[in-house]
């Protein structure tokens, strides 16, 4: 069997080279960090995580829940090791940065047949390929991929600021997950007269240069918290900052700002929704506004940076691969899946239909019963006008033949059929 190149150490790269590995294809994997690094990237380790540290709910019921549990039935290295350095959010998957990184480079290591090379890449190798170098691709792959392909399409993301615990003024923050969840998250209660005070600061504060980006085109799923704010005076309340399900002395505030924990220690936590591409003095001062972080100390402040997308539904199939070159393909947020697991899923799919090809069998198809096909459906085969990234979500999915009028019943049974068919899938085709 072909040796297969996976370019890119992040979610899908290392989702993919691991899943042929497993099945005894001898994979080699490029990372260009150390040698180079993307405006957002700064540790060296493998799969790092550049945003929030959260992989969201964990509840079958919810789209995310249901992606990871069909992951995780055919054998998920990524939400393996998600487990292990969990950390208290309520009810979402969330991680310790470095230890997940840790357990993924300790997995992917593990494998004889699997060599890790640190180098950048600049041009498309023959196939059989997985290309997984993610929405910061360096210049060089993107012009390789753009020569190939055409031009790519570019969105602006942003990161959220991590604050350290110990700078927090305890006496104004409280304990609690949203309906009596647990105490999993940090809160910062606003007043009214709070709430305005932030919100006006916050809409005429100085954003950072984008320097030599082009016009900025924001995904409506990482929106930074300035740019939200703007489309009206009670957008974040109603949005981020919602109250509701989170109450202080029986009394419901007129906002909240919640902090989830970003490591095991409990040291680090980020500021959840409050991606941004303030400057670095401005997030001090305005994020300072909000009770309880007026002396908070930053450990990251929140960016922004461009990230490069495929134009996929021109290029790509279902599983992922190249139209009219089956044994190339790309994964990752470049394809238009947005977020880390649905990027884990995407390399996970690539990779087993990889290997059924190399076998001499066929392309596998999940269809869009599952979470995971109905996003290789998604990205291939979307007709709208405007392609942007997305998040895993029912709404891709197939409907329920019958109609069931209540949503938590009409989740569970969209959830129900969705396993039953990953199961088949799997005892099908052995996976």
């Amino acid at each position: 069997m072909n040796e297969v190149t996976v370019i890119g150490g992040g979610f899908a790269g290392c989702e993919a080279a691991m899943q042929l590995a497993k099945r005894g294809v001898k994979a080699r994997l490029y990372e260009m960090k150390p040698v180079r690094f993307s405006p957002a990237h700064k540790s060296e380790a493998l799969c790092e995580l550049v945003c929030s540290n959260s992989f969201k709910a964990q509840r079958v019921e919810s789209a995310a829940g249901l992606l990871k549990a069909e992951m995780e039935l055919l054998g998920s290295v990524c939400v393996k090791c998600a487990k292990e350095p969990a950390v208290p959010a309520g009810g979402a998957l969330a991680v310790d940065r470095e230890g997940f990184s840790r357990y993924i480079t300790e997995a992917l290591l593990a494998f004889a047949n699997l060599t890790v090379v640190h180098e950048e890449l600049t041009e498309l190798p023959a196939s059989p390929v997985i290309i997984a170098t993610g929405p910061l691709t360096s210049e060089a792959m993107s012009e390789a991929i753009e020569r190939r392909f055409g031009e790519s399409l570019h969105f602006y993301d942003a990161a959220a600021p991590i604050v350290t615990y110990d700078s927090l003024d305890h006496g104004k923050v409280f304990a609690a997950s949203r309906y009596d969840r647990g105490a999993d998250y940090l809160n910062c209660p606003m007043t009214r007269e709070e709430y305005f005070a932030f919100y006006h600061a916050l809409v005429n504060a100085e954003t950072a240069p984008l320097h030599s980006f082009e016009t900025p085109r924001v995904f409506e799923g990482c929106m930074p918290i300035e740019v939200m704010a703007k489309r009206g005076e009670l957008t974040l309340a109603y949005g981020p900052l919602k109250p509701v399900g989170l109450e202080v002395d029986g009394k419901r505030p007129f906002a909240v700002v919640q902090l989830r924990r970003d490591n095991t220690d409990g040291t680090l936590y980020n500021i959840v929704g409050f991606q941004t591409n303030l400057k670095f003095p401005e997030q001090k001062r305005v994020f300072g506004m909000i009770p309880g972080l007026e002396h908070a100390e930053f450990a990251r402040y929140g960016v922004m940076h461009r990230n490069t997308f495929l134009e996929s539904p021109k290029l790509l199939t279902p599983d992922y691969s190249l139209r009219g070159d089956t044994l190339t393909f790309f994964a990752g947020q470049m394809t238009g899946v947005e977020g880390y697991v649905e990027s884990a899923s995407s390399g996970l799919l690539s990779a087993l239909s990889l290997h059924e090809k190399l076998s001499g069998r066929q392309a596998l198809d999940f269809t869009s019963e599952t979470a995971i096909g109905a996003l290789g459906h998604y990205v291939a085969e979307y007709n709208g006008k405007d392609f942007q990234p997305m998040n895993v979500t029912f709404g891709i999915m197939d409907p329920l033949s019958e109609r069931v009028r209540g949503k938590q019943e009409r989740c569970e049974r969209i959830a129900a059929r969705a396993l039953e068919r990953a199961r088949a899938m799997k005892e099908t085709f052995d996976l």
